[in-house]
């Protein structure tokens, strides 16, 4: 026997004497992913290694890592070369991925904040939301916005500076309360958050909720489920790529937002939700927070549209950088409808007979509406698919090549994937749909640094810290004035190189008003609010009547005020306000939260009222 198997470890080992001398140090276990790196061309990884004695622990160190590459990736090692191979050599040859494709205008839902359809598909939503599942994307770094810590805990704006996911879990809570509400229900179910962490993120993600408490949710609510990277390829080979300062270790890349469906496949949590009643699964992202004010209608939509997926976009102008939602129908009669990316769409319309390409239509806007990488799925249509695919998704890659023959790459690559492109593995049976809501309500990201937003080119969006924390502040003024209160037109002020409307700081916590039925019948009489105005409403009963807001007010109203004990607040609050003072971005003496958007609040009076 022991014969028999020394020969069998010559067959495929003796090619490569380095890891044959090496091979009595490894468990069966590292002897097994040893023969499939040879078997899949991967010998070079051994060249280098040292005589037995030298570097052992860094030799078992290195298996470690490539079990977890090999465990994390759906269908393992394997299928990640080959996977690799296939689309590097059509990278090569520039095959184009919508070959034999035709676009066209997929159908959807337009809709129009405050008319009678948005109240309608608003209240459907609401009844649905103790039925679905969030899911936070958040495996990046702030790095990008010039922010050392997690994106998450970056303020979302400084009023109140409510960070992101604090942000995010008070609105969960907020819909939650107001799905018990209004469907008379006892809610058994806690509404689960999943949030997608990486080794970038998890353990401050993880401390961020314990230091808080969670921010209010349970923390049997909060799952965590962190992403794993990916093997670097060093060629059209799909070599893996070694590390330049550690030949022990293969160099690895995020593989993207994508992972998020194979992790929740590998989790086991989606039958658990199913069998507790969950019907939705909702997919966000980390720093838009305007996205919870369109949560109810998108809810709405993909209940009464009977959609299998609903993705969530705004209009969009022709060739602006930014994905649309497109139909795609091939010769061969498939019909899918995903995210094209914009560089790729104007030559698809192109190629299949449009001259003019990617146009806007008589809305002002291109047909094709603008996907913002937030998407609805069905619980049970997702569970089936996810079933056959083990949430593997399309994947890219993009490699820097050296040089026209294409046969060198500048540094080495990965294969990457995108969370909203699940929808490309869908048959064609799959009802896939879309909902467009107006930007000002539902998109805002937040990811540009100082200098690069200020070098975006002229009515494009900067998508900075102060544009992020401005939209804000206009979304709630803008519903604040389709409620009926006198809200003044902005000024354009210049912060960090980039020129935005300055509205009046208004914020309110969720629980005030977490859909705008709630807001409309919390206002009444004539209320006017100045543009140099700030406005802080915190908790839940709190009315608005004949109020005259010039300066600043903070309204606080415990949260277990019933609705016999209202705060109302009305008649004249005049004093000196609060300001946004200009800070240089340069300027290290000051908070990194405050040079990012180029201000910071300078608080000279205000007037708080507070329910006893």
């Amino acid at each position: 026997m022991a014969e028999r198997a020394e020969n069998g470890l010559n067959e495929w080992a003796s090619s490569v004497p380095n890891l044959l001398k090496n091979i009595h140090l490894l468990s069966s276990d590292e002897v097994e992913l040893a023969k499939l790196l040879v078997k899949e061309e991967q010998s070079h990884v051994f060249l280098h290694w040292a005589d037995p004695g030298v570097d052992d622990e860094k030799k078992k160190s290195f298996f470690s890592q490539i079990s977890i590459l090999n465990g994390s990736y759906p269908g393992g090692l394997i299928s990640y070369i080959k996977n690799s191979r296939r689309l590097l050599a059509d990278s090569k040859t520039g095959n184009n991925p919508y070959d034999g494709f035709t676009p066209s205008v997929p159908s959807g839902e337009v809709i129009t904040f405050g008319d009678d359809n948005f109240m309608m598909l608003e209240a459907v939503g609401v009844k649905q939301v103790c039925k679905t599942v969030f899911v936070l994307v958040a495996g990046g770094l702030g790095e990008r916005l010039g922010y050392k810590g997690i994106k998450l805990a970056l303020p979302s704006e400084s009023t109140t500076g409510t960070s992101f996911l604090q942000h995010y879990i008070e609105y969960i809570l907020a819909l939650q309360d107001a799905c018990c509400r209004v469907t008379q229900e006892t809610c058994l179910n806690k509404i689960p958050l999943v949030i997608m962490t990486s080794d970038d993120t998890h353990a401050a993600t993880l401390d961020l909720l314990r230091s808080n408490s969670y921010f209010g949710m349970e923390s049997t609510q909060v799952k965590l489920l962190k992403q794993e990277k990916v093997a670097c390829l060093a060629d059209n080979d799909a070599r893996l790529a070694l590390d330049t300062k550690d030949g022990y270790k293969i160099q690895t890349k995020p593989h993207g937002h994508g992972d998020v469906h194979a992790l929740l496949y590998a989790s086991g949590l989606l039958s658990l939700w199913k069998d507790e009643g969950f019907k939705w699964v909702f997919f966000f992202q980390d720093t838009n927070a305007l996205l919870f004010k369109a949560i109810a209608v998108s809810l709405g939509v993909i209940s009464t549209k009977g959609y299998h997926v609903n993705s969530l976009t705004v209009p969009r102008k022709a060739k602006e950088a930014i994905g649309g939602i497109t139909k795609l129908t091939h010769t061969d009669g498939r019909q899918l409808v995903i995210n094209v990316e914009y560089n790729q769409l104007d030559p698809l319309l192109r190629a299949a007979g449009y001259p003019e390409g990617d146009v806007n239509c008589e809305t002002g806007f291109s047909p094709f509406p603008g996907n913002i990488n937030q998407l609805i799925v069905e619980m049970s249509s997702y569970i089936e698919e996810l079933t056959k695919t083990k949430g593997a998704i399309a994947e890219f890659v993009n490699p820097k090549y050296k040089d026209s023959t294409k046969t060198c790459f500048k540094s080495s690559t990965r294969l990457e994937c995108m969370m909203q492109d699940y929808p490309k593995t869908l048959p064609s049976s799959s009802r896939v749909g879309f909902t467009v809501m107006d930007t000002w309500l539902a998109y805002a990201p937040v990811k540009n640094n100082p200098e690069d937003a200020s070098k975006v080119p002229k009515g494009n969006p900067y998508h900075s810290a102060t544009s992020g924390e401005m939209a804000i502040y206009r979304a709630n003024s803008l519903i604040l004035k389709k409620a009926g209160v006198k809200v003044a037109d902005p000024v354009f002020e210049m912060f960090n190189n980039q020129q935005v409307e300055v509205w009046p700081r208004i914020t309110w916590h969720p629980k005030w008003g977490v859909t705008f039925a709630d807001i409309r019948n919390k206002i009444s009489g004539t209320c006017s609010i100045s543009q140099m105005s700030t406005l802080i409403i915190k908790g839940k009963n709190i009315f608005l009547k004949d109020l005259a807001l010039d300066g600043a007010l903070i309204v606080n109203s415990e949260d277990d005020v019933d609705d016999a004990k209202v705060l109302k607040v009305e008649g004249s609050v005049k004093n000196k306000g609060w300001f946004l003072q200009h800070v240089d971005y340069k300027d290290d003496s000051v908070r990194e939260e405050s040079r990012i958007r180029g201000f910071k609040i300078e608080k000279n009076e205000q007037f708080i009222l507070e329910s006893k």
